[in-house]
């Protein structure tokens, strides 16, 4: 005899009132433990020249944005996890695949929901513009193993399930989105897609410290983990993978929300950027690369005075830290006292920012606000900073100065360590930040 935790799944041979592992009370229940047979069937070992590999694994649902960050489609046979906060957009989103993957499917494709019913889904549906689709089929349930029944019975060509949290395993419903129960849900349901061969997409709902139900529950569990990201002020939504066993994890989809759906972003970089209008001190154009595309992002510094001991650091869409780090090489190379002033970072757009190249993009725009003198809206900048204020080289710069010339640039500083030429820009060379800060006119 022993007792089990219905939050977390810890277990115990005798009752608990509070669950060591979890923290939670009263939740400790008789559990049977299972019987060992001595019986076990088995698949025998397979030479690895003898596994025959499928054609056309990846199956892609015409969303580009979507179909990017899995690596040009969803794999047959995988798990795939969208996450997000609650009113993100996730149910939406995952909507409009499963009515684009009926669309081209010769089998019904299965959205299970356990928080909608039918005639609510059938109203989103209108809404987004899936009207008269034979092969998607909705269905309200909660129950795991009628769902396994359902999906096997109508040989379901994809299953989409809303939301993870509110599908139990069991008979009773105890534990409704406690790790124990979206663990064992969703390596279920991992083992249903790896039998019938098909792609089985799992939403999330975020908790509040911006896990998948709990610390890491069940990243480990599925294939491709996705988080749409975006501010509720904004109707800007980035999805990005976390985890991605058979694609990069550094490619992002750009989405607009709007009152019909997510709206697929094609050119983020036509998007992001405001051309019009006369240059203002502060502000200036960097290509940034997410995976293998490039964007042009427009990066914004307001530096101001204060009468604190204590001046403002604030960056949004930049690493804090990274910040901290350039303001000391500005201070230390460029001579400009701007330690009693307060600083504030912003990326136009929402998007958040992650690699070192967009150094020179920040300092420019630092100094430009310090100085209060603009900078030419027909010159991007790129490049990393060292602590001795030297300018490293950039990964794929040919391909972030194209899609700059594409766009219309006239001109681009650069690390003096890159060697490049690029019809329609002039390209300006620097050692240092010093010479970049010149190039730029400040």
């Amino acid at each position: 005899m022993e007792y089990r935790c219905s939050s977390c799944g810890y277990s115990s041979l005798k009752w608990l009132g509070r669950c060591p592992q979890c923290g939670q009370w009263d939740t400790f229940q008789e559990a049977q433990p299972g019987a060992i047979s001595e019986k076990i069937s088995y698949e025998p070992p397979r030479r690895l020249d003898e596994i025959p590999v499928e054609a056309g694994g990846r199956w892609a649902s015409g969303i580009e944005e979507f179909d990017r960050i899995l690596g040009g489609g969803a794999l047959r046979g995988s798990t795939i996890l969208v996450g997000g906060e609650p009113g993100i957009g996730k149910s939406t989103l995952m909507l409009q695949v499963a009515g684009r993957l009926a669309e081209i499917s010769k089998k019904p494709i299965l959205y299970i929901s356990g928080e909608e019913a039918p005639a609510q889904i059938k109203v989103r549906a209108e809404r987004v513009g899936i009207r008269d689709s034979a092969r998607l089929m909705i269905l309200n349930e909660q129950r795991l193993g009628a769902i396994s029944k359902v999906v096997v019975e109508i040989q379901a060509a994809a299953l989409i399930a809303d939301s993870i949290q509110t599908i139990f395993p069991g008979m009773i419903k105890e534990g409704l989105g406690t790790i124990h129960q979206v663990g064992e849900v969703t390596f279920q349901l991992s083992q249903l897609a790896k039998s019938q061969k098909i792609p089985v997409f799992l939403i999330g709902h975020i908790t509040k410290s911006g896990e998948f139900a709990g610390p890491k529950a069940i990243e480990h569990l599925v294939d491709v983990a996705l988080y749409i990201e975006g501010g509720r002020d904004s109707d800007i939504r980035i999805l990005r993978a976390v985890k991605n066993r058979y694609g990069s994890t550094e490619e992002i989809g750009v989405f607009q929300m709007n009152e019909s759906g997510m709206r697929e972003i094609e050119n983020p970089s036509k998007f992001f950027i405001e051309r019009t209008g006369e240059a203002k001190p502060g502000s200036v154009i960097s290509p940034s690369l997410e995976g293998t595309r490039p964007i042009l992002v427009e990066i914004q510094a307001l530096v101001a005075s204060t009468r604190s001991n204590f001046p403002q650091r604030r960056a949004t869409g930049l690493d804090p830290n990274r910040m901290a780090l350039l303001l000391a090489v500005i201070e230390k190379r460029l001579g400009l006292h701007i330690s009693g002033d307060d600083v504030y970072l912003n990326v136009a757009g929402g998007l958040s920012l992650r690699e070192p190249a967009m150094d020179l993009g920040v300092v420019a725009a630092i100094v430009s606000s310090y100085k209060n003198r603009a900078i030419d809206r027909e010159t991007i900048v790129i490049g990393e900073i060292g602590l001795s204020g030297e300018l490293r080289k950039v990964r794929a710069l040919k391909k972030r100065l194209s899609e700059a010339a594409k766009l219309g640039y006239r001109r681009a500083v650069i690390p003096t360590t890159e060697k490049m030429d690029e019809p329609g820009l002039q390209i300006m060379e620097a050692s240092g930040i010093e010479e970049a800060m010149e190039a730029l006119g400040l």
